[in-house]
Formats: structure tokens, C-alpha cells, sequence
């Protein structure tokens, strides 16, 4: 299932599997690839805290059928097609967010309504964990990734770590820190 999405309209009312909780709390889930993962540049926890937003509260990390370019600062993913049978894929995470965060999450991606851009808000089913969920996912089109590199293995975070060397931590001069480490930190103060 694939419904590209450019308002925020609808985000946050689905039924997954007969849960009302997320269409009752205004949540929806994201999968996250590139510099909104844990510990990166743009870390979505992080621009929630900024603005004031609740945290989002990290499911899992999983893999989508695509492929990974670098444009420098940032990955692009372009998703696979039905004829390629997913062969390729994309390591990310899934986070269950407010829908109040899909606003920032866009003005990051620089998706705006009626505007062309580099990337899309999407919605694709994604499975993590056994569980299967309707994730806003933020992928670029096949043309936006003639002649840049491809990213074998399909990790942005262990790609950029190995391209850049010794920063770890995804912000430079800050302390590197597992991403495991910082997501069970956060969801263990979540939960107090």
C-alpha cells in the first residue's frame, strides 16, 4: 500500500489492527532512515524536544525494500519497485510520533504543500518486530539520485561513520554514544 501524502490531514486516524489508542491520542508511526535516526544531525527526538512536542517512542529498527544514495550531509531513498521483489534494502527505524511532529518532519525533508521537492511524505506499510505498520516514509525519485554514490548495505548511520572516521556521535564534538544506549535512555525517562 503506498499513499502519497502532502498535508497532515489523515495522520494519526488509522485503525492499526483494531487499536484505537493511536487514532485516540493523535499518534501515527514514521520510519526514518537518513539524519532523523537516533544520534544524527536532524535526530527527530531531538526537534521534538525543540518545539515542545512529545517525544516519539522508538519501536524498532527493520529494513524497507529500496535503495540508499549519499547526496553528502544527508541519504535519499528511492523505494523499490514492484518488479524488483525488494531484493534491496533500507535499514531504519520505526517511531510512533505525534502527529503534532509530522509538521517539523516535513519543514526537515523540506516537503511543502503544492511545492515540488527533493523528497515526498508517503505513507508504506512496514513490518517490524511482527507487527506491521502504516509508516510515513520520506523517499526521493529515481532521477533525484542519477550519478551520486549508492550506498551499499543500506545503513546511512554506519555508512556516514565509516565515510567521515572518528565522529561517531553524528554532531561534532559531542560525546558518541550507542544508539541502542540513547533510544533505552530515552524511553526509560518516557516511562518515569
Amino acid at each position: 500500500m503506498t499513499t502519497a501524502m502532502h498535508d497532515t490531514s489523515g495522520i494519526g486516524e488509522g485503525n492499526e489492527g483494531g487499536d484505537h489508542e493511536a487514532a485516540r491520542d493523535d499518534a501515527c508511526h514514521a520510519f526514518v532512515y537518513g539524519t532523523l535516526r537516533a544520534g544524527e544531525i536532524n535526530d527527530m527526538r531531538l526537534a521534538a524536544a525543540r518545539h515542545g512536542i512529545a517525544a516519539p517512542i522508538y519501536v524498532g529498527t527493520t529494513s524497507l525494500g529500496g535503495r540508499l544514495y549519499d547526496f553528502g550531509a544527508y541519504p535519499g531513498m528511492v523505494l523499490a519497485r514492484a518488479d524488483e521483489g525488494g531484493a534491496s534494502r533500507v535499514v531504519g527505524d520505526v517511531y510512533r510520533i505525534p502527529a503534532a511532529l509530522v509538521p517539523v518532519l516535513d519543514e526537515i525533508e523540506e516537503v511543502y504543500p503544492g511545492e515540488p521537492g527533493r523528497f515526498v511524505r508517503e505513507v508504506h506499510e512496514v513490518e517490524c518486530g511482527g507487527t506491521t505498520y502504516a509508516c510515513i516514509v520520506y523517499p526521493v525519485s529515481e532521477s533525484a539520485v542519477v550519478r551520486l554514490p549508492r550506498i551499499d548495505g543500506g545503513d546511512w548511520v554506519a555508512y556516514r561513520r565509516a565515510r567521515d572516521g572518528a565522529d561517531t556521535s553524528g554532531v561534532s564534538g559531542a560525546p558518541a554514544i550507542s544508539e541502542d544506549a540513547s533510544r533505552k535512555a530515552l524511553n526509560e525517562r518516557q516511562a518515569s
